[in-house]
């Protein structure tokens, strides 16, 4: 069989084989917890469920326009000027199956072959894949301050006559970071003075904790949108537990929406009505879910630091927001996939390798379950780890005994 070269490269998602190696554990009858997974617990809010059916009970299910259904789009306006403070118009936004198609659709729009993008990591595993699928390179800045959070040299020491854009996640998956206001005001300034495109990818920007904020990009803005290299990437799939609707979206230029539009036409044809009406619905229905599980993450975060922070070697920063945080476990293993397997063959615990996200020593952990499996996933990280933890645990029904401290 002979696949293409391009096709060969793309690693596989880490995060949907975890998903995998949770489900054939769990199949076994095995009692594994899953730390891995970036998604919520919480139920889809009502409206959204009523909007979906509405659509399915008409039995009118066909085709969209390729940029979405009218509703959908003017939820988006209306989303986009009461959390960014800014009005666009139906031409300026396009849905997508995902906020993860919206990206790959803008990159595909925007790259052309061997075009750089400014990548930071820590970064969203599928950012320099869906790079390389465009043709384009994409190149990590890493803070060199060690800290999640990159400065604006750290940025511009990364960028070449040949960078085209700059990629943006804050709040950060997977470091649950958020930048500063002061550094999304000089990327802003910077990228309209340079012609390079800024994109934000926001699908977070709802769950950020207390005593932290976030910026909207478009407060320091200072051309009109038309003219404005500044793209929003957004979504339902986090803020509203939609994981399974697939539906994004970008907020960009008319001509750049208009290229996107022409580009998914080929591809996709337009996401599912269904979903769509789904994703409409939530947007225009009560509110009330996001707030909650806003505070539901807050809580786990801080019951998942009080847990870790009683290992000895563990050093953690403590996220401002997402589902996420990412210790450094590099005082016991600075390999983060064979720490991570490790895990999951002695301790049933799936974790996410840092290294998938440029930090090697690191492993990504999810607080977006149960207060339980927390609790129960870090004690049993810690058995497995510590020398200074007790020698048996419980897990399952299983009394194990460690024997290779």
């Amino acid at each position: 069989m002979s696949l293409s070269q391009l096709a060969r490269e793309i690693k596989e998602s880490p995060t949907l084989a975890l998903n995998e190696i949770a489900r054939q554990l769990r199949e076994r009858g095995e009692p594994v917890i899953h730390l891995g997974a970036g998604e919520p617990k919480s139920k889809v809010s009502i409206d959204a469920i009523l909007s979906c059916a509405a659509k399915l009970k008409s039995g009118e299910v066909r085709y969209t326009p390729t940029e979405g259904i009218p509703s959908l789009i003017k939820a988006i306006i209306r989303y986009t000027e009461d959390n960014y403070n800014k009005v666009v118009g139906p031409h300026n936004v396009m849905a997508s199956a995902g906020a993860k198609q919206a990206i790959y659709t803008l990159l595909m729009t925007l790259i052309n072959p061997q075009d750089e993008v400014i990548i930071i990591a820590p970064y969203w595993v599928s950012y320099p894949e869906i790079v390389k699928m465009v043709y384009g390179i994409p190149v990590i800045v890493t803070p060199e301050s060690g800290r999640f959070e990159p400065t604006m040299e750290d940025i511009t020491q990364g960028v070449s006559s040949y960078t085209k854009a700059i990629i943006i996640n804050s709040p950060n998956n997977p470091s649950g970071a958020v930048y500063n206001e002061e550094l999304i005001a000089e990327l802003v300034e910077f990228c309209e003075s340079k012609g390079i495109y800024l994109i934000m990818d926001d699908i977070y920007h709802k769950l950020v904790f207390s005593g932290n904020s976030w910026t909207s990009v478009y407060k320091y803005v200072k051309k009109d949108i038309e003219d404005s290299k500044v793209i929003v990437v957004n979504g339902v799939s986090k803020s509203y537990a939609m994981t399974g609707f697939r539906i994004g979206w970008t907020v960009a230029s008319r001509k750049i929406t208009e290229t996107m539009i022409n580009v998914a036409a080929q591809n996709t044809s337009c996401p599912s009505v269904i979903l769509q009406s789904a994703a409409a619905g939530a947007l225009n229905g009560i509110q009330s879910g996001v707030e909650n599980l806003r505070l539901t993450l807050e809580n786990n975060a801080q019951i998942m630091l009080n847990e870790l922070n009683s290992f000895n070697g563990i050093r953690t920063v403590a996220p401002k927001g997402t589902f996420y945080c990412l210790p450094d476990f590099s005082a016991y293993e600075k390999d983060s996939v064979k720490l991570s397997n490790f895990l999951v063959d002695k301790a049933r615990v799936v974790t996410v390798p840092g290294g998938e996200f440029g930090m090697e020593g690191h492993l990504r952990l999810s607080y977006c379950g149960t207060v339980k499996d927390i609790m129960e996933g870090v004690a049993r990280i810690k058995w497995a780890l510590d020398p200074e933890s007790p020698n048996e645990i419980y897990i399952g029904d299983r009394k194990l005994r460690r024997d290779w401290l």
